[in-house]
């Protein structure tokens, strides 16, 4: 850790009310960034609010809804024309339903929060990033991914998705000083996991095979945002449209 890292850049971090979210909004707010983090639960948002003042930082917090465009909007204005470091990270899953057993609320739930919700606040930030010349973009995917059975059809098809949105980003927008990476962690210590549940017995049967080559031990949030800060500083200034896997060799087996 670097107190230093991210002195006087503000920082906007989605899901900042639990997991990784929040573990990173702790993280860049430690390493000297302004930071204002957002959730869709307000309760969460209060368990961060005690983490912060249990650590002596400060962040704003905003009740948001990233697959809304007036919240997207307000998040927007709340940061008063400046914005260096954009962390999405907010996601859901899907209890790996498989297509065969899908219900089109579902995957418009999941496709919304996990793809559309990246895609309109990456979008009403780019201008800020443009006028200034730099920015850095980290998003969250997943081992679902770099593969089809670690989750059910409509989450691995949005953190597919994100992935070229993620290198759409990078090529367009690097010539203007924006750089566009992508975070890929296996199992992560985070409340997710209720959601991530089979709730079909086919997809259970399917899903074993992947997860037994799952490493025995999830990684700790803090983990998982210690490569987002790094990705979001100077230090990475040559990495962009890059796929960062964290997954404790998961993707190797």
């Amino acid at each position: 850790m670097d107190r230093n890292r991210h002195q006087g850049k503000t920082a906007l971090v989605t899901g900042a009310g639990s997991g990784i979210g929040q573990a990173t909004l702790l993280r860049l707010a430690t390493e000297g960034a302004i930071v204002t983090g957002c959730d869709i639960h307000a309760n969460s948002l209060d368990a961060t609010r005690l983490l912060l003042e249990k650590q002596k930082l400060t962040a704003e917090l905003m009740v948001a809804d990233v697959t809304g465009q007036d919240d997207v909007d307000q998040l927007v204005t709340s940061l008063n024309g400046q914005l260096n470091i954009l962390a999405n990270v907010a996601g859901i899953m899907d209890h790996f339903v498989p297509l065969g057993e899908l219900q089109d609320d579902l995957w418009n739930r999941v496709i919304d929060v996990n793809l559309n919700g990246v895609m309109r606040l990456t979008r009403a930030v780019l201008p800020l990033m443009e006028k200034a010349g730099k920015g850095a973009i980290v998003t969250v995917s997943s081992e679902a991914a770099l593969g089809a059975g670690a989750a059910g059809v409509s989450y691995t098809v949005s953190k597919n998705a994100v992935i070229g949105l993620v290198k759409h980003v990078a090529y367009f927008y690097g010539p203007k000083g924006i750089r566009s990476n992508c975070v890929i962690p296996g199992p992560v210590a985070t409340g997710i996991g209720a959601s991530a549940s089979p709730e079909s017995s086919w997809a259970m049967e399917r899903a074993r095979l992947k997860l037994a080559t799952m490493p025995p031990t999830p990684a700790e949030p803090d983990q998982i945002a210690t490569v987002i800060s790094w990705l979001a500083s100077d230090e990475a200034s040559n990495v962009n449209g890059a796929l960062v896997t964290s997954d404790g060799g998961w993707s190797s087996a």
